[in-house]
């Protein structure tokens, strides 16, 4: 019966591991034993030189997600895959993934077809204000909301320290 494992992987070798796996199911004949691998990511935009940029960032990093019908053959090409060092679970019986961890862990990305916004800004770091009604004041930022992709910034307006709430877009680090 195909089911979801989770393998560990030397971090930032997760891709690595799924050419080297996919490789040796071929060279080893076991397709019929292993369906997919996968290693689950998401979309993050981000702010770099002003511009806004799309990467692809590891949601789990030091793991890859296999579907497979375990019996000891396909357990065996698994394990002597060059980077993983394991599967998550007892060390003798590999534990699968539920059906509700599948669909969050695999169907993140498609559910954000939007872009996640990411911060790379840091509380109390100085910004200069670049757009809206509020541009060319600098403040320091006092909170980062990462969901709404916004800012708190404490301007001086009038001697006066304000809380401005501002997108991501609208400031530029100092």
């Amino acid at each position: 019966m195909f089911r979801w494992y989770v393998i560990n992987t030397y971090s930032g070798h997760e891709n690595k591991v799924k050419q080297n796996l996919e490789h040796r199911v071929v060279s080893l004949g076991q397709q019929r034993a292993v369906r997919q691998v996968v290693v689950p990511t998401e979309s993050v935009s981000e702010m770099k030189d002003n511009q806004k940029v799309t990467v692809e960032k590891r949601t789990m990093p030091g793991y890859v997600l296999v579907n497979m019908d375990l019996d000891e053959d396909s357990w065996g090409v698994v394990r002597g895959t060059p980077g993983v060092t394991g599967f998550v679970g007892s060390e003798h019986k590999p534990v699968p993934l539920t059906r509700p961890e599948v669909d969050r862990l695999l169907h993140r990305a498609e559910v954000a077809a939007a872009p996640r916004a990411r911060a790379q800004f840091a509380i109390g770091e100085a910004v200069k204000v670049i757009a809206g009604p509020l541009s060319d004041f600098s403040g320091e930022i006092s909170e980062i909301n990462d969901d709404a992709a916004r800012l708190k910034v404490l301007v001086s307006i009038f001697g006066r320290e304000t809380p401005v709430e501002v997108g991501f877009d609208q400031v530029k680090k100092l």
